[in-house]
């Protein structure tokens, strides 16, 4: 038996075996669809230079140089420099690891809050249900960036505060997404059968509900990256976000739209990192909606 005719068994024999399999499928439909393939290559290109940055950064992202300010695009200077000198390439590569951090920390915080959330909710409902939405109503209401600034005044700007603040402001939807899932699911048959086994509310939420809230998440976190990339980049560039001189890209913008007319580049490279980011998330979360979507697998 082949490794692929292993995967692509039947009657998996363990459980190890059966997400082999699942992964395998799921990560060979995305190689049929080109945008996802795209977006992957895009997010493991950001990957790979906010790991490797230190040696991809042909100068450093704070070293300034007056005598060389305002360059534009050239051999040397792959991106042109700044109003202080500074290489914006450089910059660029080293914001890639501020924005991947932003991301991941985001991601950690308010999916699993989300998940946990509405996991409860749906699960006991009742006046439990009424008072965790009736809280995620509230956030839900408030526009995300306007909520995220607000948070960010009272704490403090900086990076650190920035990053509670949108993971503050995102984790309602995964709450919605996960109560939605989890009264489709929390009458089942196997559910009743895990409570009259002894199977308390924690084992029966932990253990076979949350699982279940697993797929529907990773879309949801994936199409959500481009925007806490945006709501990022808007902190930084009001000057609430990371401080400088750190090289992240909303600051870099807004540094660099004094000389918008006539030095465009300041400005133009770090946008365009933004967009790139964006698009990447944005393509590889689409595909993988279309497939982890249970109601897509049929069509397929």
């Amino acid at each position: 038996m082949t490794t692929r005719d292993w995967l692509l068994a039947d009657s998996p024999t363990s459980r190890w075996q059966a997400n082999a399999g699942r992964a395998y499928r799921v990560f060979t439909a995305l190689l049929r669809n080109p945008l996802s393939v795209l977006g992957g290559v895009i997010i493991l290109v950001l990957l790979l230079t906010a790991l490797f940055a230190p040696w991809i950064a042909p100068f450093s992202p704070t070293g300034q140089n007056l005598s060389q300010r305002l360059l534009p695009p050239s051999g040397v200077n792959w991106m042109g420099t700044d109003e202080l000198g500074r290489d914006i390439f450089s910059r660029v590569v080293w914001g890639s690891q501020i924005t991947l951090t932003i991301v991941l920390l985001v991601a950690l915080i308010s999916a699993p809050l989300g998940l946990l959330i509405g996991a409860i909710s749906g699960y006991f409902g009742g006046w439990v249900d009424r008072v965790l939405m009736g809280f995620t109503d509230i956030f839900l209401s408030l526009p995300k960036l306007i909520l995220a600034l607000a948070f960010v005044a009272a704490l403090g700007p900086g990076i650190n505060n920035a990053i509670i603040a949108i993971a503050i402001t995102s984790w309602p939807a995964y709450a919605r997404i996960a109560r939605a899932e989890t009264l489709t699911i929390r009458n089942a048959e196997y559910i009743s059968a895990v409570q009259l086994a002894g199977g308390g509310p924690i084992r029966v939420i932990v253990q076979h509900i949350l699982p279940l809230c697993t797929s529907s998440m990773i879309v949801r976190v994936t199409l959500d990256m481009a925007g806490v990339i945006l709501t990022a980049a808007g902190l930084g560039f009001i000057g609430l976000g990371a401080q400088p001189p750190l090289p992240e890209w909303g600051a870099m913008i807004s540094r660099g739209r004094t000389f918008i007319l006539d030095q465009w580049w300041v400005a133009t490279m770090p946008g365009f990192a933004i967009i790139i980011v964006s698009l990447g998330f944005c393509f590889l979360g689409d595909g993988l909606r279309d497939v982890l979507d249970p109601k897509s697998e049929g069509k397929s």
